[in-house]
């Protein structure tokens, strides 16, 4: 009997790239519409006036404007304004 294991499972592991997750756009920098604000797991900030939130938490904007970042009853919210 061989008295190690063969390789194959630890061998399979592939290197995968990351997401790309983060702030996408900052606190008073100019946005479009349709523009991705913040790229999260879970909903760490909230959309606000201005903003959408997709089915992945993905925050964009729906209207042209200047990004915003507040808190609220404890919450973080992400609103535009317009310029």
């Amino acid at each position: 009997m061989a008295h190690t294991k063969s390789q194959g499972k630890t061998n399979q592991k592939s290197n995968r790239p990351g997401q790309r997750r983060g702030v996408k756009k900052y606190g008073g920098q100019k946005i479009d519409v349709g523009q991705i604000i913040i790229r999260q797991v879970g909903s760490k900030f909230h959309g606000a006036i201005g903003t959408k939130t997709g089915k992945d938490f993905t925050v964009y904007a729906i209207r042209p404007g200047v990004v915003k970042f507040f808190k609220k009853l404890g919450k973080n919210l992400v609103s535009v304004v317009k310029a």
